[in-house]
């Protein structure tokens, strides 16, 4: 690594807030957010659990993979200074387009960059996986926060990440549009370990049922279980938040919806299905990502 390289490593470290762990103490878990309809509250879950996380001593980044509405700098009310695409063009290294968030979040904008990556050479990719790979170990998660629906640079994504959230509501064309990307994921590989998060629910009843729709559903149709962890609740606070550009976790601690994240947050650390120091950490979600991606090419 580079002095430039290792002064701005050096810098994230300082501008989070939580202890600085040796990069080989342990690895990297990569996670994916997605769900099968777009408005139903996907990046704000992830900014927020991610914020959660961070709160409690973990170091986490997120990759915002939304290429065609990618907003997670607008929830935080942040214009980022630089993207995915300088990383991709050789402008800038991994460490220069890591931008600081609220809480010591750091997250990367992904715009177009992430569907130049179906066009990379593979000298390209393997520049690529060089760069991303430094990252291993300097946080404990890295969350992509995908785009709504499967296009292919999702898929991705999803089938080289450790776990697949899925974030859904109870409106009957979220639960149907959540249960149909499940299945286009299974159909694609069957290893996948997924997680559900119903959103905007009025109680626990109501996204107990939701949850139930598509989990038995699951396991019917495809013998698949799939883990819920939990549910949030429809706040106002959350839209409130929204329209000041500052996460609702910081904005409004004491909200019904800060709870629930809470909660989600807990029940996912205490419930982990491996543990990160026992997983492949970045270097196996980049060996599948580059063998997904090379697949890919004509």
């Amino acid at each position: 690594m580079s002095d430039q390289a290792q002064t701005l490593r050096q810098l994230v470290v300082a501008r989070s807030n939580t202890p600085v762990r040796p990069p080989g103490e342990r690895s990297t878990k990569v996670i994916t957010v997605t769900s099968g309809k777009g408005g139903v509250g996907k990046s704000n879950f992830t900014l927020n659990f991610a914020i959660t996380l961070q709160k409690r001593g973990y170091r986490v980044l997120i990759f915002d993979a939304d290429i065609g509405l990618a907003n997670i700098d607008v929830l935080m009310g942040i214009r980022p200074t630089y993207s995915l695409y300088h990383l991709l063009k050789k402008e800038k290294s991994i460490w220069e387009i890591i931008q600081p968030g609220h809480e010591g979040i750091h997250f990367i904008a992904g715009g177009s960059g992430f569907t130049d990556l179906l066009r990379l050479t593979e000298q390209e990719l393997e520049d690529f996986a060089e760069q991303v790979g430094q990252l291993n170990g300097h946080f404990d998660y890295i969350i992509f926060d995908t785009g709504a629906g499967l296009s292919k640079e999702t898929l991705k994504f999803i089938l080289a990440a450790h776990e697949t959230f899925v974030v859904t509501t109870p409106e009957p064309t979220s639960i149907t549009d959540a249960y149909a990307i499940i299945k286009m994921i299974h159909q694609a590989e069957k290893g996948v370990v997924y997680r559900l998060i119903v959103n905007r629910v009025t109680d626990g009843r109501e996204g107990r049922q939701t949850a139930d729709k598509i989990t038995l559903a699951a396991k019917r149709f495809m013998d698949l279980d799939i883990s819920v962890l939990g549910y949030v609740s429809d706040d106002s606070c959350v839209t409130k938040a929204v329209k000041r550009q500052i996460p609702f976790a910081l904005a409004y601690p004491q909200a019904d919806a800060v709870r629930d994240i809470e909660d989600i947050a807990g029940r996912f650390l205490g419930t982990e299905t491996v543990a990160p120091e026992q997983i492949a950490g970045m270097k196996g979600f980049l060996n599948k990502m580059l063998r997904l991606l090379n697949s890919s090419k004509p």
